[in-house]
């Protein structure tokens, strides 16, 4: 029996059982009940979805793309719509799935990486002590205010002052910051550098202000570390001229020289922008010297990048983010740092020694496999989806989501890191006719737009999909539209 006429069976009371003369009206009533529930469902299988979907991808938006599209039941895997899904393909960034249901099973949802701080002695009764050695395990959330909380706890557990040197030990991944298969990197923010101790993401804040007409624009960076150097040499224009700004960086000894050029018009409204670092472990060091000083903590020597001596005393295990958290953050911002910091720590994990890019791209590789994904005709080559070597499968990404939800362990933590359409992350803007019910991760590369999650469709099922679309001709926001309206056939 239907489940809505069964229900509606239950919902009689019982001395209200229908007499003989009524049986009969009853009956037709409950079978046409079933009727229609089951015309409804034939709707979403074979009846008008597919080709609604159909038309999604031969319209104008996707003409001359390539495009490999796959959606199914979440639950039973039956399939509601399938072109090309076997078609290998560039994820860009969807290949984060792959990488945060890596982690996630490597690691699980409660590990939190552990940035550890060892001192030449314990503090003397002035709270000294020879030296301090910060050595990272490949934390890749600590931000300004994280290493403030640890300089914050080290003044808690009695540290005065540091006769001598701070080493800061990295050598937890190799020196190898960027991936080499990204080609050449620019200073934009998500192509911050990789590496066992960081801050903020491997990126900074450089905000310009307007003056007075004629003279020269203000600028300070956030955070506010010796690091970075402003070569200042943007001026002030005349009202309602055109902003001409433009940043470039230089490495210098131990330093990073952000220069600033060009005009801003005056009385216009600061310029906000993001860019990354040089010298990952520099930074983190320069932030955490800052937060040191902040903290009353004196230190007579260099803070710096250095391998930690193995002697000592442990002073204090400052534990980062739980995984839960980390996944948050790659998933809802799309972050390529956490990603390639995950694909590293995964290689530390498997290998021993320091995590590298190759060995992390094997041992996730070995994890997904391990739970049974169709990899036969996959390539992967880094953990963000910068590297345009990645190959996967619509097939391979619905596989992975179904794995995720129906994984008790760490299923709930991955699918809760997935952008909600018309709310937050990378969809807040996107798939509005589905608010609130689509959950998906995005992806962009020249010539690259992806799509995949998970759908609540009208009869209160969910659709596990995979949308990949390579080598658009009509531009990135007209991909993106067709996503979005393959997303959102799915949910009406």
């Amino acid at each position: 029996m239907d489940k809505e006429a069964h229900l509606l069976l239950r919902l009689v009371p019982s001395r209200l059982v229908p007499s003989k003369s009524q049986v009969v009206p009853f009956a037709v009533a409950a079978a046409l009940l079933c009727v229609a529930s089951a015309t409804r469902a034939d709707d979403w299988k074979t009846g008008t979805l597919a080709p609604r979907l159909q038309a999604i991808l031969d319209s104008r938006d996707l003409r001359g793309a390539d495009v490999g599209a796959l959606a199914v039941d979440a639950d039973s895997g039956a399939v509601l719509f399938a072109h090309e899904p076997d078609r290998e393909m560039i994820p860009a960034s969807n290949q984060k799935l792959l990488t945060a249901l890596a982690a996630a099973a490597e690691f699980g949802p409660t590990h939190r990486f552990v940035t550890e701080v060892r001192a030449g002695a314990a503090p003397d009764a002035e709270g000294r002590v020879p030296w301090l050695a910060v050595r990272g395990s490949g934390d890749p959330t600590l931000t300004s205010e994280q290493w403030w909380r640890l300089a914050a706890d080290l003044r808690r557990l009695g540290l005065r002052h540091v006769a001598g040197p701070v080493w800061f030990d990295a050598s937890a991944f190799d020196s190898e910051s960027w991936h080499p298969a990204w080609g050449q990197t620019s200073a934009r923010a998500y192509h911050a550098p990789v590496a066992a101790l960081s801050a903020n993401y491997g990126a900074y804040a450089v905000v310009v202000v307007p003056g007075a007409a004629g003279e020269p624009a203000r600028v300070r960076v956030d955070p506010p570390v010796p690091y970075l150097r402003v070569m200042n040499q943007a001026r002030t224009g005349a009202e309602d001229s055109k902003v001409t700004l433009a940043l470039s960086r230089k490495a210098g000894a131990g330093i990073e020289r952000v220069i600033v050029t060009g005009s801003l018009a005056a009385g216009a409204e600061p310029e906000v922008f993001w860019r990354s670092v040089l010298d990952p472990v520099g930074y983190a060091a320069s932030v955490f010297a800052m937060q040191l000083e902040a903290n009353d903590i004196g230190v007579d020597g260099a803070v710096a990048a250095g391998v930690a001596p193995t002697s000592g005393v442990l002073l204090h295990e400052f534990e980062g983010k739980d995984m839960g958290e980390v996944l948050r953050l790659l998933g809802k911002y799309s972050s390529n740092v956490i990603a390639e910091s995950l694909l590293k720590a995964m290689s530390a994990r498997a290998f021993g020694g320091p995590g590298t890019f190759d060995g992390g791209a094997e041992a996730m590789r070995s994890r997904l496999e391990g739970l049974g994904l169709p990899l036969d005709h996959a390539k992967l080559v880094d953990g963000s989806g910068l590297a345009r070597g990645n190959r996967v499968t619509p097939r391979l990404m619905v596989a992975a989501l179904r794995t995720v939800r129906g994984s008790f362990e760490f299923g709930p933590e991955i699918v809760a890191s997935l952008p909600i359409a018309g709310g937050d992350g990378t969809m807040s803007e996107r798939a509005e006719g589905a608010a609130g019910r689509v959950r998906a991760k995005t992806g962009l590369l020249a010539g690259v737009a992806t799509l995949s999650g998970y759908v609540q469709m009208a009869n209160g099922r969910v659709a596990a999909f995979s949308f990949l679309v390579n080598d658009f001709e009509h531009g990135a926001p007209a991909a993106r539209r067709a996503a979005d309206r393959f997303v959102e056939a799915l949910a009406r």
